[in-house]
């Protein structure tokens, strides 16, 4: 190696090394940025003529980011705050509701709001990407390997359409000490809760009447303007494994004026009942439990109780969001009622090194990453969803402050390298003298 060539070595040091206290500069000045991927210079040994031994031996740095290495994570009090524990990214597009497939992109900064609009978008000005759910709840077909399915999460003008009444279900318990009287006692009321087919909110009113015989009821249904609609005598077992669940049910009678009409299914113990409510009549069935089943109205000595579930509900407007590990996106309505907005899916790619770090602490999709899926959370080996969370860099200050000592001493010794060739250049030149 010639003093020249030594000269030209000594360069390129100045130069990988200067590129590794670059690199080493970004990283602590982002160690508390979220999401951010440390990033670092790696040394590669070159030369002008790979084969020949008198080749002059240089430096060089390839950039590499820890992309695959996760930071941990921070609790906050944001519900839009997400991480994922685990592998894998968020998905994110530039702008919102993106058609160009090529302006999507991966992420590990959930550090998500709500925008004027109603939009997810985290702090680097990027917009979550999901899957909606429809009306009923369900995830329609999508194509995982691609963007194309995909449209900004959104949370604005959320509401729910009023959904009429279909079922009630009937719970409790009547007091079996209160039957077998000579002169029975006043009947036990008691009502529910309906929503008509407009959402307005209506109720059903029953009346249970001990009898003169022991372990037996007769119950009677009014509409919400107290008008009878049918009654049916209930006899309740005594004995056996069986004892206080419905023994039988008779003497099924129907008072309802037209077009409103009670019918009753003795082997089943449901009612169907239909209500005079709108152009077109309600129709509900009202469950008091099959014979022999304890998961209706019962009998036993004690005191009277009821409870009612049903379905149905009135208009509702989003109160708040709730984010599951699973990455399904739900809304909580003013109504009582909590639906399934969107799934948040978790975008993973065959080799991580391959992406392509962009502005906003993204990564842009490459020839080198190989496929690409989007996910539900927590499916095979990707990570969960983690709400009210952030991921922290991964980031270590001490480490940093190694490298950069490492890299400084470096930088002064190939420094003085040169300093010293150009001494030897000098007594060179004054050799001719």
């Amino acid at each position: 190696m010639s003093i020249s060539s030594a000269l030209q070595t000594g360069v390129s040091g100045l130069k990988a090394n200067s590129a590794a206290v670059s690199n080493i500069s970004e990283n602590i000045a982002n160690a508390n940025t979220v999401g951010y991927k440390r990033g670092f210079s790696q040394y590669v040994t070159s030369s002008a003529s790979g084969s020949s031994s008198s080749s002059v031996l240089s430096v060089s740095t390839v950039d590499v980011s820890e992309i695959d290495l996760a930071g941990s994570l921070l609790s906050t009090s944001s519900s839009t705050d997400l991480a994922i524990s685990g592998d894998g990214f968020f998905v994110v597009s530039v702008n919102p509701n993106e058609t160009l497939e090529t302006n999507y992109l991966l992420t590990r900064a959930g550090s998500f709001l709500v925008d004027e609009d109603g939009n997810l978008v985290n702090s680097a000005g990027y917009y979550l990407a999901g899957y909606p759910y429809d009306v009923s709840g369900a995830l329609s077909d999508v194509d995982r390997t691609t963007f194309g399915g995909m449209e900004t999460v959104n949370v604005a003008n959320i509401s729910l359409s009023a959904s009429a009444t279909t079922g009630v279900t009937v719970t409790g318990n009547l007091p079996s000490q209160d039957t077998g009287l000579a002169e029975p006692g006043s009947p036990f009321p008691s009502s529910t809760e309906y929503y008509t087919a407009l959402g307005a909110s209506e109720r059903l009113n029953f009346s249970w009447q001990p009898t003169a015989t022991d372990n037996q009821w007769t119950v009677t249904v009014s509409d919400n303007d107290g008008n009878e609609l049918g009654s049916v005598t209930v006899d309740y077992s005594d004995s056996g494994s069986t004892a206080g669940t419905p023994a039988s049910y008779s003497d099924v009678v129907s008072t309802a004026v037209a077009p409103s009409a009670f019918a009753f299914d003795t082997a089943t113990g449901v009612a169907t009942l239909t209500l005079d409510s709108g152009t077109t009549p309600q129709v509900l069935t009202l469950n008091f439990g099959a014979p022999g089943s304890f998961d209706g109205i019962t009998q036993f000595a004690g005191d009277f109780s009821q409870s009612f579930g049903r379905d149905g509900s009135s208009v509702g407007e989003l109160n708040r969001t709730e984010i599951d590990e699973n990455g399904t996106l739900y809304g909580v309505f003013d109504n009582g009622e909590r639906r399934a907005l969107y799934q948040i899916p978790v975008g993973t790619v065959a080799n991580v090194n391959g992406l392509k770090e962009v502005d906003g602490n993204a990564y842009a999709l490459t020839k080198d990453t190989g496929s690409f899926m989007a996910l539900e959370a927590g499916s095979g080996s990707l990570g969960t969803i983690a709400s009210n969370s952030l991921e922290s860099s991964n980031v270590d200050i001490a480490e940093e402050m190694t490298d950069l000592i490492v890299a400084q001493r470096a930088f002064s010794t190939n420094a003085q390298i040169i300093t010293t060739v150009d001494d030897m250049m000098s007594t060179i030149a004054q050799l001719k003298r």
